[in-house]
Parts: structure tokens; sequence; C-alpha cells
């Protein structure tokens, strides 16, 4: 799909995922150098460690984070809620249905997979990426990546790494596979702007777009800025 928009009205065109041109390949993922470098050293740390990190998402588009906030919105794929049970999105009202998929899918536009310095991961070595779900159990207590969660509390950081989302530190539910590039990432989210979210989102074949843009500024507040430090 293409997003008919004015770009040079948009200051960092690179904050909504509507340019890829600055990262660099990886597999099949595209990150910045910077993360990518950083992510390396901190594979070969944890893999002498007996854990051995892989990416399973990294830099996603403004148009393949629309799909997935549409075919959510839709019914055309799984809407879980904070207990990772299913919901029928046509019981739902339009702000209802805003909340449930923002329990775990971002705002096209606002997520952080758009800048390339976030990624999410898991341990391979414990679990194949085809059975991964991404549920915090497989995180906790015996789950197959508790012990990467673990050493990524503890090792982490001193890669530039962080955990944005964290609980009672973000809007966003805790995801102990979210890892985000500090050095990079804080001053990418110093430049973002809502306005600039408004304009893409209006011109967009978004779903929910009415619902969305009456609450755009508690939304970016809640789920954009919103977000855990890094530990001092």
């Amino acid at each position: 799909m293409q997003i008919k928009l004015p770009l040079p009205a948009l200051a960092h065109p690179v904050l909504y995922g509507l340019d890829d041109a600055h990262l660099v390949p990886f597999g099949n993922f595209l990150l910045t150098k910077a993360t990518l470098s950083a992510f390396k050293s901190m594979q070969q740390k944890a893999l002498a460690d007996g854990i051995d990190i892989q990416v399973c998402s990294a830099y996603r588009s403004f148009e393949r984070q629309m799909a997935i906030w549409n075919g959510k919105a839709q019914g055309k794929r799984p809407l879980l809620d904070i207990q990772n049970q299913r919901l029928d999105p046509s019981s739902l009202s339009d702000n209802e249905l805003v909340d449930a998929i923002l329990c775990w899918s971002a705002l096209p536009g606002a997520s952080r997979h758009h800048w390339g310095t976030d990624i999410d991961v898991f341990d391979a070595k414990q679990i194949n990426k085809a059975d991964l779900q991404l549920v915090s159990d497989e995180y906790a207590n015996e789950g197959p990546c508790a012990n990467l969660a673990h050493w990524l509390n503890n090792h982490a950081q001193q890669f530039g790494f962080y955990l944005p989302y964290q609980p009672n530190q973000s809007g966003v539910s805790p995801e102990p596979w979210h890892l985000s590039y500090y050095p990079e990432s804080s001053k990418l989210l110093s430049q973002y702007q809502p306005n600039s979210l408004r304009q893409l989102l209006s011109q967009s074949e978004i779903t929910l777009q009415s619902a969305l843009l009456k609450r755009l500024d508690e939304l970016v507040d809640q789920y954009v800025f919103y977000v855990a430090d890094i530990p001092k």
C-alpha cells in the first residue's frame, strides 16, 4: 500500500516507519549499524554462558504495522486480552477495540520497531522460532526463555540494551523479550512528534481511524512516551 504523504512535512520520517535507508541487513531483519554491532557482541557473550540469543522481530515499516493493526481490528488476526485470552472484535466498541489491540500491538507510526533500534529475542537452544508465541509465560518460571530473561536483566545493559516495557513502568504490557538499544533509541524518542503521527494516520487507510484520532494525544503519552528508563 502506498502512503501518499507530503514527506517534507515530517521532520523525521524514520521515526514513523517511513524510511529504512539507514538500516543494515541481518539475515531477514533490518537494524541500525550500531544496534547490530552491539547485538552481535551481546550474542557472543550469551553463547559463552549457554544461551543462544536470536532475533525474531526487528524493524517493521509503517505499512507492515498497519497490516497487523487492521488484521486484528477486522478479526483476521487473533486478538488477545491482557491474560492472553481470545477476544471477539465484533463484541467490542471502537474504543474497547483500540485498547484491546494496544495490549500487545503498537499503533502504526508509534512502534519502536520502526526505528531499527529495537528487537524481540528468544533462546534458540530452548525453543524453535516456529513454536514461539511471545507470551510472558515463556520468559518466566519454567518457561523455555526464563534463563534468557534472567541473563538479560543482568547483562543486557553492558551492551547498551535495556527493556523499555516493564511492569508499572510503561503503558505497554510487560515484554521481557523486547530489547532497545538505548544510545540510539533514547535520542529518537526525544525527537518524536505526535502531530506528525496525526498527519500520517489521517492520510492512511487504518481501521478505527476516527476513534484513534480523537484519542491520539492520550495514546501517544501512554504508549510512546511512557516507557521505562535505563537503570542507573
